[in-house]
């Protein structure tokens, strides 16, 4: 498991990724991501709410990221529209410090399906004229196949959006998936 985590790392560094890093347990994982984005913690705390412009559409349900929306509130819901009236919650707001921290609850996709829930907390902290972007995502139940083969894969998905929202920021540009 060492070897498979120091690559993972090592291919997360490539990608542009200040630091990454994921703990597996039998009951659960804990995956970080780090991402240095050059602008005010308050216009990358704002561009982070608005999240259908820059989460990836490949992973949504609905295969259109502009489908997702978070509301900035305590109870409020990072959720989808689906076709024909249908929807889904990912997560929900459970503290929101603006400019600073948001934390929400929830099993983001096939979590969903396990007995599994978690907490995902993501921390915008000034750096001189940048501000270091912090996303952990402590997930913990059952899962029937266990947590080595999931951690990665989370880990995964949320550079990946971290990445995204860097160049949303910086670029105005994503990448096309």
């Amino acid at each position: 498991m060492t070897s498979l985590r120091i690559a993972l790392v090592s291919l997360l560094v490539l990608a542009g990724v200040s630091a990454a890093s994921a703990q597996v347990g039998t009951t659960g994982f804990k995956t970080r991501v780090q991402k240095d984005i050059r602008a005010t913690p308050e216009k990358v705390y704002a561009a982070f709410l608005q999240i259908g412009q820059w989460w990836s559409p490949g992973h949504t349900y609905s295969g259109d990221a502009s489908n997702l929306s978070l509301e900035a509130r305590p109870g409020g819901c990072f959720c989808e529209r689906l076709p024909n009236g249908g929807g889904v919650e990912h997560l929900r707001v459970v503290y929101l410090a603006p400019g600073e921290a948001i934390r929400l609850s929830g099993a983001l996709g096939p979590l969903q399906a396990l007995g599994v829930n978690g907490s995902l907390t993501v921390e915008f902290k000034a750096a001189s004229t940048r501000t270091v972007v912090e996303m952990t995502y402590a997930v913990g139940g059952f899962s029937e196949g266990g947590f080595n083969q999931l951690a990665p894969a989370v880990t995964g998905v949320l550079t990946e959006q971290m990445n995204r929202l860097q160049s949303f920021i910086e670029t105005g540009r994503l990448p096309r998936n």
